[in-house]
């Protein structure tokens, strides 16, 4: 039996009153390139941190590559990379210098940090901005930033949270073609994002959390076939958008009228 990349069961965090998380149970195999899909507020960040040891959940359990994951599983955390929410940049210092920082906090070698610094700096076009401090960086430059600092030590399991706001279309494809490559050979990859053409385009499978609970998981495939059976007016052989699948699943008053502003309508 293949031994999951990452799985949860019964996974809930509570702040106070609030149950930010309820009862997640789901498993992501190796290899795959899984999207996390929800509205605001729906849960997303907080599962992203419990998964990468941010946060510790209320109740539940979390494994990461076959092991039980807590917040202090230091050798797990070597295997895994985070492009968190926020990205939690150090902005006075230079990228080389980050990057240095975060490959010898994984536990790379000096000179296999510098090499790769020196990689990922030229590959994310970046190396021309080696002198400026990452607080005057650009949204988009600080988004590249953060995303080579997830790879520096070429982890197992990837968690992006967000990873494409505003970085522009051409960095945008160029990411996506290095994920691609990640998971051809062999990584995992747990994407949350808000462009759903980007899930469509690079996932193959995808759970949706709404109000803090898994609504639906499955591949691709299958919530298209489970969404085209019960939706009014599908007809046969049709093909359901991603956003058409969501907004069935979590959307059920997007089909109400639209509430107008009095001095814009």
């Amino acid at each position: 039996m293949e031994i999951a990349a990452i799985q949860t069961h019964g996974l809930t965090r509570r702040f106070g009153s609030l149950t930010a998380v309820e009862d997640v149970t789901l498993s992501v195999a190796p290899g795959q390139f899984f999207g996390f899909l929800g509205p605001n507020g729906a849960g997303k960040s907080t599962t992203i941190k419990m998964l990468t040891g941010l946060l510790e959940p209320t109740s539940g359990t979390i494994e990461i590559l076959g092991q039980a994951f807590t917040a202090g599983s230091l050798d797990l955390k070597r295997q895994i990379g985070v492009v968190p929410e926020g990205m939690a940049l150090l902005g006075r210092l230079t990228a080389p210098e980050y990057l240095r920082f975060v490959g010898r906090m994984y536990g790379l070698d000096s000179v296999t940090t510098n090499r790769r610094t020196v990689e990922l700096l030229e590959f994310m076009h970046l190396a021309d901005e080696s002198k400026k401090l990452v607080t005057d960086f650009s949204h988009g430059m600080q988004k590249k930033l953060a995303l080579a600092a997830a790879v520096i030590h070429g982890p197992k399991v990837l968690f992006l949270d967000e990873p494409f706001e505003g970085v522009d279309a051409i960095a945008a494809g160029m990411l996506k073609a290095m994920l691609q490559g990640m998971i051809g050979r062999g990584a995992t990859i747990f994407l949350t994002t808000h462009v759903l053409e980007i899930v469509e385009r690079l996932c193959s499978h995808v759970a949706i959390i709404s109000q803090g609970r898994l609504v639906a998981n499955g591949s691709l495939e299958e919530l298209r076939v489970g969404v085209a059976s019960a939706l009014p007016g599908t007809e046969t052989g049709q093909r359901l958008t991603l956003e058409q699948i969501f907004l069935s699943i979590v959307g059920a008053d997007a089909q109400e009228p639209a509430q107008e502003l009095s001095w814009l309508s």
